[in-house]
């Protein structure tokens, strides 16, 4: 597959050929969803937390005597079904995370590269890097690209200058090759690699 390079101000620089293995799949929405998950499971932190009855300080003592009240035969206030007792089946620190293997997820994020390929929402620049931190010139720049809501890969060094310009500009994401991922790759409309990201890329999954 062959898609032509341009720079940031949309001029062109050339062509680079892509790999049909890693951006000519026909995307699976199975094994995509398999991947996002596992990624949110991994991110949620399980700190939530509620009290059951052997963690509330109340009195231990018997409400009131066994017999010859009429009522129901209660002991601990601290029961569930009072007021200020402990949650029955409460949620509980824990982990979410779960296992997925190694070869699903690159997998998955083979298929996401091709999803955005046969979408025609994958733009590759020579270079992520500018002159000046000035985002002014930035969005200048992604208007003439048409971009409004995408990840930028670069290469294993981001350029500081590129990076601090777009932290400014809202729904757009900028990320070394490292940190390439299904669910950034899937939640914004377009994916811009530079020429050093698809190198990686491909050297990636030779």
């Amino acid at each position: 597959m062959d898609i032509k390079i341009t720079t940031l101000s949309g001029k062109a620089a050339g062509e680079v050929k892509l790999s049909d293995e890693i951006f000519g799949l026909d995307p699976r929405e199975d094994i995509l969803q398999r991947v996002v998950r596992w990624q949110l499971a991994k991110k949620q932190q399980g700190t939530h937390k509620a009290k059951g009855r052997a963690e509330i300080s109340r009195t231990g003592a018997k409400m009131y005597k066994q017999k010859g009240t009429g009522r129901a035969r209660h002991h601990s206030a601290r029961a569930p079904q009072f007021r200020g007792g402990g949650k029955a089946h409460g949620p509980v620190v824990r982990s979410h995370e779960h296992d997925l293997p190694k070869k699903v997820r690159a997998l998955g994020l083979r298929h996401a590269l091709s999803a955005k390929a046969k979408a025609s929402n994958l733009i590759v620049v020579d270079e992520l890097a500018l002159k000046d931190p000035k985002t002014k010139a930035l969005v200048a720049d992604f208007a003439k690209l048409g971009l409004t809501n995408a990840l930028m890969i670069g290469g294993a060094e981001l350029d500081v200058n590129f990076k601090r310009a777009a932290s400014n500009i809202p729904n757009i994401d900028v990320l070394p090759i490292q940190g390439i991922n299904v669910y950034d790759i899937l939640r914004r409309g377009t994916l811009v690699l530079s020429k050093a990201a698809v190198e990686a890329l491909e050297e990636r999954f030779k």
